[in-house]
């Protein structure tokens, strides 16, 4: 019962947040301290720009972000010093992935407006459950003139991200199963 009430929160989720923000995760709801697979999903460029560039910015507390390449993209992935040090396989981990950026290596590799297409991490997500919220930047460019997107409103705690015009994607993290819960 509690997987059905998941899966149907992650539906309705998943459709109200695709109906204002233009770079949702696919799958909007998590469970706490589970592997999770983010897809990006990008639906227009910048005013009529293709799409050149996409940088994810990876929230406090998401352990070992992993991009997925893309053909015709390359990538760049941002380490930094961790304000507090994680064990991962036994080993003390104190600088993690903070940022990933895919970049179009050429005109015919990048994101045309009218196109729909996916950018895919993979990563850790922290053992308490609650918003997680993934800031974007989509950079576009045709050669003669660039655009920018910025996908990294967030709402103050409480309050609905509808009434934002560039809002974050939203992962919702659910408490994990209970380990001594039997099924």
């Amino acid at each position: 019962m509690k997987t059905i009430k998941f899966i149907a929160a992650s539906a309705l989720l998943a459709c109200t947040a695709s109906t204002f923000a233009h770079v949702v995760l696919d799958q909007p709801m998590a469970m706490a301290g589970s592997s999770y697979r983010a897809v990006f999903k990008v639906a227009h460029g910048c005013e009529g720009l293709p799409t050149t560039g996409l940088a994810v910015l990876i929230p406090a507390g998401v352990q070992g972000a992993k991009p997925m390449p893309k053909p015709g993209w390359a990538l760049a992935v941002r380490t930094d010093k961790l304000a507090v040090p994680y064990t991962s396989h036994g080993k003390t981990v104190s600088e993690d992935v903070t940022e990933i950026r895919w970049t179009a290596q050429s005109k015919d590799a990048a994101l045309p407006e009218a196109h729909y297409d996916e950018f895919i991490l993979r990563a850790t997500l922290p053992a308490t459950a609650g918003p997680l919220w993934f800031k974007i930047v989509q950079t576009c460019d045709d050669g003669s003139r660039q655009g920018r997107n910025e996908w990294t409103q967030i709402p103050a705690e409480g309050v609905s991200a509808k009434g934002l015009k560039s809002p974050a994607a939203l992962l919702q993290v659910e408490p994990g199963a209970d380990p001594h819960a039997h099924h």
